[in-house]
């Protein structure tokens, strides 16, 4: 069969990574610029070096088995490391957090950049509608992208999965990303510290360099109360809570910037993966499975499972 994954995110990568090694031809379409996803790095110009941060996911940790065999894989690799500061069995890319996602898609036949806006049934094939869709038809499609944005894909095609997505609320993340010319008085990650759900020093991760760079991630709900405010009063707020809990100082700021993650952490409808064997038509992600990259993997595993048990 030929199919058609919206979203190359982990999901998606990990669905037709199995599905690719089952014979299947797999094409992966994302409207991101590269991969990353929520595993996301940011770059920065400073004084004319670049400096990094993961702005998105922090760590992982991995508890299935089938998970454990491909995380063994990366670091066989050199692309996942420990990371100790976070806690006991905290993994990270190396040298970035998208390290495991840039590995996939580059093994994978991903067209970065294109915007899918919906599906269309073709005879008992599948049209992909949108300004960068292709033109040809595949066999069956598959969705690997936030709940939040399932709807406007599927709502048509799959009512009950566009359903399901919609109840299935993610919370938003404000991240400030900031260069210190000095180390803070502070320990490498701090968590659950009032309107801060996160910090951590990027240096202390393998690989990341010795550049002063912090992340600071807004709890869920001080999120959602700041979720419409400009980037540089949220950066000015999160910094000045990292002060309080530095004794009241911090050294001089060398960079600061937000970036704001709408659909952060998402809920978890419980379902595994989804996939409408009549129809070909399936949907996977964190959002089926639990708010963790782990549970992003095992649900595109699980999807491209049911695919294989179903033919």
């Amino acid at each position: 069969m030929e199919f058609a994954i919206i979203g190359a995110g982990m999901a998606g990568l990990a669905c037709g990574q199995r599905l690719s090694a089952a014979g299947h031809g797999v094409r992966l379409f994302d409207k991101g610029r590269g991969p990353g996803g929520r595993m996301s790095s940011r770059r920065a110009e400073l004084g004319g070096k670049a400096v990094q941060f993961d702005h998105g996911a922090q760590y992982f940790t991995a508890r299935d088995e089938r998970f454990l065999r491909q995380v063994e894989a990366w670091e066989a690799d050199g692309i996942v490391a420990p990371w100790p500061a976070a806690r006991e069995g905290a993994w990270v890319g190396t040298p970035a957090m998208n390290a495991p996602v840039k590995a996939m898609a580059e093994r994978a036949n991903v067209t970065f950049g294109a915007r899918i806006e919906g599906i269309r049934a073709v005879g008992t094939g599948w049209k992909l509608c949108g300004p960068d869709a292709p033109r040809e038809i595949f066999d069956a499609v598959i969705s690997a992208i936030p709940a939040e944005q399932v709807p406007a894909l599927l709502a048509a095609s799959a009512p009950e999965m566009a359903t399901l997505a919609k109840q299935t609320v993610s919370d938003p993340c404000w991240t400030v990303m900031a260069v210190f010319a000095e180390r803070p008085d502070l320990p490498d990650t701090l968590r659950n510290a009032g309107a801060i759900g996160w910090a951590a020093r990027n240096a202390s991760k393998p690989g990341r360099g010795e550049a002063e760079c912090w992340v600071v991630q807004g709890s869920p709900e001080w999120s959602r109360t700041n979720l419409e405010e400009e980037r540089e009063a949220v950066a000015t707020l999160l910094l000045e809570q990292l002060k309080q809990h530095a004794g009241g100082t911090l050294p001089e700021l060398l960079h600061s910037d937000a970036h704001r993650w709408r659909y952060a952490m998402c809920g978890d409808a419980g379902e595994g993966a989804l996939w409408d064997a009549s129809r070909h038509i399936g949907a996977c992600g964190d959002w089926l499975h639990g708010p963790r990259v782990e549970n992003a993997y095992l649900s595109g595993w699980e999807l491209a499972q049911r695919v294989l048990d179903s033919a």
